[in-house]
């Protein structure tokens, strides 16, 4: 897997346990998905990822997004 993949799978990850945690433990946990998709969002554009970062200095590949 290249770094875009795993950056997308544990966005996802993130983005599905908040909206759980939110209908079954507390609403306050959207906030954190509105973090992620914020996060996600500024990518887009900056190319910028903490994430995307951290696993390139760890030695995965990046892919086309995180070159």
């Amino acid at each position: 897997m290249n770094i875009d993949r795993v950056v997308f799978a544990v966005a996802g990850c993130f983005v599905l346990s908040s909206v759980l945690l939110s209908v079954y433990h507390n609403p306050n946990w959207l906030w954190f998905t509105g973090f992620v998709g914020a996060n996600l969002f500024q990518a887009a554009f900056t190319g910028f990822c903490p994430l995307a970062k951290i696993l390139k200095a760890a030695g995965l590949q990046p892919g086309e997004a995180f070159k």
